[in-house]
């Protein structure tokens, strides 16, 4: 073997000694871009409500007050500049309606111009882009026969009990079906001693929201959004599979992590990782506030102001370049910034009144 020259020894060790504080360095860089500090976090004090945009708000309210029990609050139509920035459109002019059950409420958006695409015909229950509402019922069965009566799509083949093996989830009764504008929605019936206590207390037959789901392709990188920036708490996990799980979702061979998130007040956000099959595909790029797979998760928030810094870190991008003041009281915010989760999912951080 050739032997080493000092000189030589010295500069291999330099270089050896760089690129150790190189990676050590790179990866801080890592930790500190994935973990947001408590100055760099956007603290959401409640879930205020879920939205989704519909083609035609008549027919729309008529199914959700006619078939589903929910009540009008609110009616208005907007446009301006304001809203132009908000929704990341040019020349918007939008009918928003809110409807309320139980405790909960809905946000339904008929853009009047621009017009948007409908939902893709091919759209499937673990495509990213996918999301629905878990309307609590007192009786499935009696559930199930009144939208037959109103003859809903079906998303799901029947509805379905999850089996007892499931610690978390085992006797809850489940089915999907969609609304007039082809968006899921879902039936649930929590057995006794699971879910929230107010679920339980009345026979009237559709109760309230329990949580919006959502697709995701990573749960522990959609978290860091949702848990760490946003500082909602995460209340339950489960893995779900077998047959009751792949005719609940339509999907065949379904295998699903499923991780609970809640604020301090309103519906909680459920994240739906298909760890089988695999191939969900990603939201649309080009996914705009009136297309009609659009919906948007309005957080309340005490500082929206922060989301401009928290931007940097790649996690989330912006819809609206900017907060934005909102004129309209019947909206219930006064300040607001709509952006695009991780997965591509619409959430809308804003200031209540």
């Amino acid at each position: 073997m050739k032997p080493t020259r000092p000189g030589q020894f010295v500069a291999t060790l330099v270089a050896v000694c760089y690129l150790g504080l190189l990676s050590v360095t790179t990866r801080t860089r890592e930790l500190t871009a994935e973990t947001p500090d408590s100055s760099h976090t956007l603290p959401v004090s409640a879930v205020d409500s879920v939205g989704m945009t519909v083609s035609d708000m008549d027919r729309a309210v008529g199914f959700y007050t006619s078939v589903l029990s929910f009540s009008k609050i609110s009616d208005v139509e907007v446009a301006g500049r304001e809203y132009e920035l908000l929704t990341g459109l040019f020349g918007v002019r939008m009918r928003i309606v809110r409807l309320r059950l139980g405790d909960e409420t809905i946000e339904l958006t008929e853009y009047l111009a621009p017009r948007g695409r409908p939902i893709p015909d091919d759209m499937r229950p673990n495509d990213h882009a996918f999301q629905h509402v878990a309307i609590i019922v007192s009786d499935m069965d009696r559930a199930y026969a009144h939208l037959r009566q109103f003859r809903v799509e079906h998303a799901s083949t029947g509805p379905q009990r999850l089996p007892d093996w499931n610690a978390n989830a085992g006797g809850i009764r489940a089915f999907y079906f969609r609304d007039p504008d082809r968006h899921f929605l879902e039936i649930l019936q929590f057995p006794p001693g699971k879910g929230l206590d107010k679920w339980h207390r009345s026979d009237r037959l559709f109760l309230g929201i329990d949580h919006t789901a959502i697709v995701v392709g990573n749960t522990d990188r959609t978290l860091l959004f949702y848990r760490d920036m946003l500082r909602m708490k995460v209340v339950g996990e489960s893995e779900n599979y077998d047959t009751e799980q792949e005719h609940l979702n339509n999907v065949f061979g379904a295998r699903l992590r499923i991780t609970a998130l809640r604020a301090s007040e309103g519906p909680g956000i459920e994240l739906l990782e298909y760890l089988a099959p695999r191939d969900g595909r990603p939201a649309p790029p080009d996914l705009r506030a009136n297309d009609l797979a659009h919906w948007q998760t309005t957080l309340l928030t005490a500082a929206p102001e922060n989301v401009t810094n928290l931007v940097r870190r790649r996690i989330f991008w912006l819809v609206s370049p900017q907060v934005v003041a909102i004129p309209s009281v019947e909206l219930g915010l006064r300040s607001a910034v709509l952006l695009r989760d991780p997965d591509g999912h619409g959430v809308r951080v804003g200031v209540g009144e």
